[in-house]
């Protein structure tokens, strides 16, 4: 029985060796590094890391947004820091409760976690099924990964960590608890995943697309310089705001229209794509997600019950 035991570790170790996010972290403003991560759907290849997070390195120390998919990409990152600064890590600020953004927590639970109070119950809520789902989706890289809840209620204001002062905003579009940061020494907008850029977004979570596209007027009224979406590239321009009220726009208009003309889910997703959004990472794959996740609603809101 030994001898399995050693022969098993030898043929799995190394395959678990190569499981390696390599995060290099990009300086994109003053005290602040960027973790990119890829415009591709969750595999086994990216190991889940199709997010982006960040760090800023205050005089206090650093606070960290967002963790990552998993326990190994949450150790990964405070390696990465550990390039950039010697000073310890002070606080996570979590945007929302999505697998890929919180799974890194363990790595983190020496320090205070904060979220929105509704990220937190999302997470309770939802968190384990998410994780069951990530370890199907991605494997091995999820090993030892469990759901770690946040420890600090964060609430709307100005937050001081040193020499930054970061605007916490309260807003909901995207999961109905959406945290968005904004340093107001550098003018980086971290949107979480109220704004995708270049990567269709999703809408497992969200209460509405007319929520979302006030919460996009809402940041783009803000002083940024700098945006850095959830996932897909940062933006100097409003670029990112423009495309999100577009897409958001044109599926709203689609499935308003489909409920109006009797269409059904299956003559939905089948929709022509506009020329314009035809560059969008997954844009045919994500709006089959957002058909069903959306479109019952738009049938409820046009087929009114006869007995009222």
């Amino acid at each position: 029985m030994r001898w399995m035991l050693l022969w098993l570790a030898s043929v799995c170790l190394p395959a678990l060796a190569d499981l390696d996010y390599t995060l290099v972290p990009r300086q994109i403003a003053e005290d602040t590094w960027l973790l990119e991560g890829s415009t591709d759907n969750l595999a086994k290849d990216n190991g889940g890391n199709i997010v982006n997070t960040a760090f800023i390195v205050t005089e206090r120390g650093v606070v960290v947004i967002d963790t990552g998919p998993s326990r190994r990409y949450g150790e990964a990152m405070r390696k990465a820091i550990a390039t950039v600064s010697d000073k310890p890590v002070i606080e996570v600020l979590l945007t929302h409760h999505h697998p890929d953004h919180v799974l890194g927590n363990q790595a983190f639970s020496d320090v205070l976690i904060g979220a929105l109070a509704g990220t937190t119950e999302l997470l309770r809520q939802q968190g384990d099924a998410m994780a069951e789902n990530m370890y199907r989706l991605v494997g091995d890289w999820m090993r030892g990964t469990e759901v770690v809840l946040p420890t600090e209620v964060l609430e709307p204001g100005v937050r001081t960590f040193g020499n930054h002062d970061l605007r916490l905003l309260g807003l909901g579009g995207h999961t109905g608890a959406d945290l968005a940061i904004l340093d107001q020494k550098t003018g980086v907008l971290f949107a979480g995943d109220l704004v995708f850029y270049q990567r269709a977004l999703t809408t497992p979570n969200s209460p509405g697309l007319a929520v979302w596209l006030a919460d996009i007027a809402t940041l783009q009224g803000l002083p940024w310089t700098l945006i850095v979406p959830g996932h897909g590239p940062v933006a100097t321009d409003a670029g990112p705001f423009e495309q999100m009220r577009d897409y958001l726009g044109w599926l709203d208009q689609l499935m308003r229209d489909g409920a109006a003309n009797g269409s059904d889910m299956a003559e939905m997703i089948r929709s022509p794509i506009p020329e314009r959004f035809a560059a969008i990472s997954l844009s045919r794959y994500e709006l089959i997600r957002s058909v069903s996740h959306l479109y019952p609603r738009y049938e409820r809101e046009r087929m009114k019950r006869v007995d009222q």
